[in-house]
């Protein structure tokens, strides 16, 4: 079982099944959850505002929900002692491990102001919450900007998430640096957000399955469009703790 920590749980009691009319400001509750990524790829039951801080125990390539198995080198990941797991959401997908990045998830009700019906546009406020945590720790040295248009696909997008860029997402001098993917349900939303500590750009493309020519491409294509924070891991989790409180 996972173990969590509760710091904080606002009244969220609502029936769903009334007209949708806009609720009062809640605090987020927040959570850690210290487990397996198989674990921590399962969303634990919410109804009002919830965030999650979540620290895998062991290394592994989370696929995205619609993502084929295929796409992976069963070899490599195997070698690495690399778990494979599936989340419930879209996207290409990412590699976790112990200390290797600040992985958030939240969880806003159909009913929450922070709801917006329109899935390009409802992941901005994520991107607006590691932005405002992360220049605090800038101090106006790097300028943040939350990404707003269509999805910018690249060759590799499709099976590896860092290698591409949507809506909600925040980049840092061009570069992606925050990762954003959704899952919505007539509950609510659920937005599954990660930002690197560290890079490995030939370690990741390793893991897709695909001739050496378009491995070299991905390794590339994240060396030059990707970024890791700059920060412990700490500080930024306190900065996002910080700006909770304040949506």
């Amino acid at each position: 079982m996972a173990a969590l920590r509760r710091t904080f749980l606002g009244d969220c009691g609502r029936d769903l099944t009334e007209p949708r009319q806009p609720a009062d400001r809640e605090l987020f509750a927040v959570l850690e959850r210290h487990s397996s990524p198989r674990e921590l790829v399962i969303a634990p039951e919410a109804e009002g505002r919830l965030a999650v801080f979540c620290y895998p125990d062991r290394a592994a390539v989370v696929l995205g929900s619609m993502q084929p198995e295929a796409s992976l080198d069963d070899a490599s990941t195997a070698a690495r002692g690399i778990d494979v797991v599936r989340r419930r959401s879209g996207g290409g997908a990412v590699f976790v491990a112990p200390g290797a990045q600040v992985w958030l998830d939240l969880f806003v009700p159909s009913t929450d102001p922070l709801f917006d019906l329109d899935v390009s546009k409802a992941a901005g406020f994520v991107g607006d919450l590691w932005t405002a945590a992360l220049a605090e720790l800038a101090d106006g040295g790097s300028e943040f900007e939350v990404y707003s248009g269509p999805l910018i696909a690249s060759l590799w997008s499709r099976s590896w998430c860092f290698a591409g860029l949507g809506p909600g997402e925040v980049t840092v001098g061009g570069k992606k640096l925050v990762g954003v993917s959704q899952r919505r349900s007539r509950a609510g939303a659920w937005f599954f957000s990660m930002a690197c500590l560290r890079l490995d750009p030939e370690r990741d493309a390793s893991l897709l399955s695909g001739d050496e020519e378009w491995r070299s491409g991905l390794s590339r294509e994240l060396a030059r469009e990707h970024v890791a924070l700059g920060w412990p891991a700490v500080a930024v989790e306190e900065r996002l703790r910080e700006q909770l409180a304040r949506l």
